[in-house]
């Protein structure tokens, strides 16, 4: 069998990191740009507040994965460069595991499983985001050699490849049929969707995993 463990949501918490970031560069740290401009009226050069009229902010806790709804940007480009481009390593990078024994269960599990199956981790990345991730799983000591990374274009040939996909990304649970499990870990962005099997988290796999006879 093949087996993934989707990271974002199941061994990675990264929106609890992207709210730490947000606040601390949008929220806390903003600092108007003065600049100053001639009033004829007045016959004097006056102060000009620069800043934007845009309105930064958040709703939480994220309840879909259209990020731009909780994380406010002007502009989708925006929200990818926050992403991508200026924040990757402190989002991706320094982002907490979900607990602080999720990676001594997943590597429990990996150890249980590798004998008679082949285990991988996946994860939904773009850009800098990639070696940010790699940071991530070094850091924490992830022993699963296998990685592999999918976005939107790939996603379906992704799900195809695996047997067993653990995951919250809701986008994987569209593409389920008869021939692959979807064991969902619980997030409040995907309490809605059905899936062979539920858990909160990676402590409650491992009675699954003897259900399906594969430890």
């Amino acid at each position: 069998m093949k087996i993934a463990f989707d990271l974002n949501g199941v061994v990675r918490d990264i929106f609890l990191k992207t709210e730490q970031v947000y606040t601390k560069f949008y929220l806390e740290d903003v600092d108007d740009e003065i600049s100053s401009e001639y009033d004829e009226n007045k016959d004097e050069w006056v102060e000009k507040n620069d800043s934007s009229p845009f309105e930064y902010g958040m709703d939480l806790p994220v309840k879909s994965m259209n990020l731009i709804d909780h994380f406010k940007f002007e502009s989708q480009d925006e929200l990818y460069n926050f992403f991508y481009v200026d924040f990757p390593m402190q989002i991706f990078g320094h982002s907490p595991s979900i607990s602080a024994n999720t990676f001594n269960i997943l590597n429990d599990l990996y150890t249980k499983l590798r004998d008679d199956n082949e285990v991988y981790i996946i994860s939904d990345e773009m850009g800098k985001s990639k070696p940010a991730t790699l940071f991530f799983l070094s850091k924490y000591g992830s022993l699963i050699e296998n990685i592999k990374f999918y976005s939107n274009t790939t996603l379906l040939n992704t799900f195809n490849e695996f047997d067993i996909i653990i995951t919250s990304n809701p986008s994987l649970f569209s593409l389920s049929n008869l021939n692959k499990k979807i064991i969902k870990v619980k997030t409040t962005y995907n309490e809605d969707l059905k899936s062979d099997y539920t858990i909160n988290d990676l402590s409650e796999l491992e009675s699954v995993l003897v259900n399906l006879n594969l430890i």
